[in-house]
């Protein structure tokens, strides 16, 4: 089996001494040593050392690196398959693609590739910025939706992630919103929605969930703003005409709040039958 000298790590994985040393030291790889007690690393180390790195400029905490390199470790290969290999990860989990194989559950976010021979002294690494970045905002969307329920917060940061490789994604601006209303974090939701309206416009259902935050902020008067927006884009929101009758009833406004009200019991009656 092929081993690699720290130069060859530093030219290989483009790492530099500090940092190969500090994930020495925090235990994700465990070299062996050489002549002179020079540290020797192998394929495996490679692989777990970029990853750590790329999952450590992600804020991801260090006990969950810790984790996930020690289940990399368990399915990678001893050297680089001739059908390449790939790397996931999302929070905590990581699955390993070698060709059409792959180990642990599907899950998402495609953080690095591998390509090349480190014996022959080439590995290229491609990062998430050389992707297709519309189809990794896909895949991240349907990774963040299947985290809600488990995992609110990396759910929302899987959410950044889509809305900044497709601005145009409009159901994960509006999941971001919504699981930061959630979470309290009010001002972040009024950011993530007005970024949203920026990027996709005044869709119904966004605007709809805008009026809602508002009015949670107590701020009635946009409130309406963002629900009689939503109605002109889908008049038949039953839930927009009842929000909007209450806020014209605060405001002393009778006859909108009545006009709301009908039209709400006529879309619930409707809908009922």
């Amino acid at each position: 089996m092929h081993q690699y000298g720290v130069r060859e790590v530093e030219k290989l994985i483009h790492l530099p001494r500090s940092t190969i040393r500090a994930f020495i030291e925090a235990g994700f790889v465990t070299p062996v040593r050489g002549p002179r007690k020079a540290w020797l690393f192998s394929f495996q180390d490679l692989i777990v050392l970029r990853t750590a790195q790329a999952l450590t400029t992600a804020n991801v905490p260090p006990k969950r690196i810790a984790r996930s390199v020690k289940a990399l470790r368990n399915h990678l290969p001893e050297s680089m398959p001739l059908s390449g290999l790939s790397i996931t990860a999302v929070a905590d989990r990581v699955v390993v693609r070698e060709g059409a194989n792959r180990w642990q559950a599907e899950s998402g976010q495609y953080l690095l590739a591998f390509e090349g021979n480190p014996a022959e002294g080439s590995l290229s690494v491609i990062e998430p910025t050389q992707m297709q970045t519309s189809d990794n905002a896909r895949v991240w969307f349907d990774e963040a939706v299947a985290l809600e329920e488990e995992d609110a917060e990396a759910a929302i940061r899987v959410y950044r992630r889509a809305v900044a490789a497709d601005p145009t994604l409009l159901n994960a601006h509006i999941n971001l919103g919504w699981l930061l209303h959630e979470a309290g974090r009010l001002a972040e939701a009024e950011q993530a929605y007005r970024t949203a309206i920026a990027a996709c416009g005044t869709d119904p259902a966004l605007m709809y969930n805008f009026g809602v935050l508002l009015q949670d902020m107590n701020r009635g008067t946009e409130a309406i703003e963002a629900y009689e927006s939503a109605l002109r884009g889908n008049p038949s929101l039953a839930d927009g005409h009842y929000n909007l009758a209450l806020l014209y009833e605060d405001l002393k406004q009778p006859k909108a709040a009545i006009r709301h009200m009908a039209q709400y019991r006529k879309l619930i009656g409707t809908q009922s039958q």
